[in-house]
């Protein structure tokens, strides 16, 4: 009986751990698959974090993207007024002429050429007020003799040209309507690298096309007169004068150029920072024109040995290779060879800095100038001219014959220069170069250079050159300001041991 007892609460307890095991079983199980449905959760969220959803700015924005088309007009056709070879000038453009002329028709009287309207090309353009006003760039309407506007619902309107400035690639369009949507504009000092932005255009004249990508640079220099917004946008021809806009669904640029062996997109879009085109927009719907400053002076980089040659600790500014006769930079002292550090109180960092800070500065203002001349920081005041629209520089004067015999030193054989010389190249002292090589021709001075200083020191005679340079230490570089062709620069030199 007592064995019985026993094995049954044996028994007894063997089921009871297997029903605890088979519990500790399921709850595991319950917590795995939890987590591990906590887990794919976190990373689809985590997915959807890192790729924004543009459906919501496109909705809000496609609605104030127009396209825009061109037409010219041409003159074509002659006796029956049916022009004989339309269809080259359909293939090779409105200017086709035929080899050895056209042959004159017989038996029909000549007529005058009658006018016709042929298409030039797409892009597209913005709205930046509900009355009708549209950004875009001067490329897509430069030349246009019709200019018309699509909107998204297909309702199409000719577009006048308040204005338009070549320079900056902007222009500003009206067509007759109301109530339309405006796009908002942001601030592109305030884009980062790497940050998402899209565009939306007309690429090959398909309307309402929507890209994205990220900046990826800020502040491209192309020699241009503004910096650009560099992306990874698909933008392709047709998208010129469209916006590129950020999540916040507000304009930071307008898309301009591609950077494109083929002519096609190939991940490098350029925009038009938005800051600097609504400036000129302001202009533009005030004045028709952009009035811009002018100092009238031609500038270049200040490369590391500029820097060092000059005596300058840091490599910064502009400096100053030609300055115009009577201009405004003449007039208050500026003289080739300075260094213009800053402008109206705002520093030049780079050579590509003070065209924008002048052209910003209204004509007729009295501002200070900050320029490094001989070692040392001068204050100049300057009263800002006004820029025209075409920009004529004087040309170089003609070069003169080379004295006949000179002085050597450092390599340079050099001459004085005669009072012709002077006049006509509007100097005060100098020497000519007859004759380079050592030291001299590796720095790279050539003959016909015209040497203005030594280090800080003016040059004013052949036998101060070699007085002055025989003052030169073995090894130490030397600067030397050089005018050649009527510019005006430093070299650096390195007398030989």
């Amino acid at each position: 009986m007592q064995n019985r007892d026993t094995t049954a609460r044996w028994a007894q307890t063997q089921k009871t751990e297997q029903a605890w095991r088979l519990l500790r079983r399921l709850m595991f199980a319950t917590i795995l698959t939890f987590g591990l449905w906590q887990m794919s959760a976190g990373q689809v969220q985590a997915n959807t974090a890192g790729l924004p959803d543009f459906t919501g700015i496109v909705e809000k924005a496609e609605k104030a993207v127009v396209n825009i088309r061109t037409s010219t007009t041409v003159r074509a056709g002659g006796g029956s007024g049916r022009d004989p070879y339309e269809m080259f000038r359909w293939f090779f453009g409105p200017d086709f002429e035929p080899p050895g002329g056209a042959p004159e028709p017989r038996g029909e009287p000549k007529s005058e050429p009658e006018p016709r309207s042929v298409p030039r090309g797409v892009g597209s353009g913005f709205f930046i007020s509900k009355d009708g006003s549209i950004l875009t760039n001067h490329h897509v309407i430069d030349g246009a003799s019709e200019i018309f506007v699509t909107l998204t619902d297909g309702r199409e309107f000719e577009a006048e040209v308040i204005g338009s400035d070549a320079r900056t690639d902007v222009a500003l369009l009206k067509i007759d309507v109301q109530d339309m949507v405006a796009l908002p504009t942001g601030s592109a000092q305030n884009l980062k690298k790497g940050q998402w932005v899209l565009a939306i255009g007309s690429p090959f004249g398909l309307e309402s096309t929507v890209t994205a990508g990220i900046v990826s640079a800020i502040g491209r220099e192309t020699g241009d007169y503004l910096p650009f917004i560099q992306t990874d946008v698909a933008v392709n021809p047709g998208n010129s004068g469209g916006p590129l806009l950020d999540l916040s669904g507000e304009v930071v640029g307008i898309n301009a150029q591609i950077v494109s062996r083929s002519g096609g997109f190939m991940g490098i879009s350029l925009a038009i920072p938005i800051d600097e085109a609504m400036q000129v927009a302001a202009q533009l719907q005030a004045n028709g024109k952009v009035t811009r400053g002018r100092i009238g002076v031609q500038i270049g980089d200040v490369s590391k040995d500029v820097a060092l040659a000059s005596g300058l600790s840091d490599q910064a500014g502009a400096m100053v290779s030609r300055v115009a006769p009577d201009g405004p930079a003449g007039e208050a002292g500026v003289e080739a060879g300075d260094i213009i550090l800053s402008f109206d109180g705002k520093p030049i960092s780079k050579w590509s800095d003070l065209p924008r800070v002048v052209g910003g500065t209204k004509p007729g203002k009295k501002v200070d100038m900050l320029v490094w001349r001989k070692g040392e920081s001068i204050t100049l005041a300057i009263t800002v001219g006004d820029m025209p629209s075409s920009e004529q520089v004087a040309s170089a004067p003609e070069p003169v014959p080379a004295a006949p015999a000179g002085q050597t030193a450092l390599g340079l054989t050099v001459v004085d220069l005669t009072d012709e010389e002077r006049q006509s190249l509007d100097l005060k002292g100098g020497v000519k170069v007859t004759e380079s090589s050592d030291a001299g021709a590796s720095a790279g001075i050539v003959t016909d250079d015209i040497v203005l200083t030594i280090g800080n020191v003016d040059v004013t005679s052949a036998n101060q050159f070699v007085k002055l340079a025989s003052q030169a230490q073995a090894g130490k570089p030397l600067g030397m300001m050089v005018q050649r062709s009527g510019q005006t620069q430093w070299i650096l030199l390195k007398p030989k041991k």
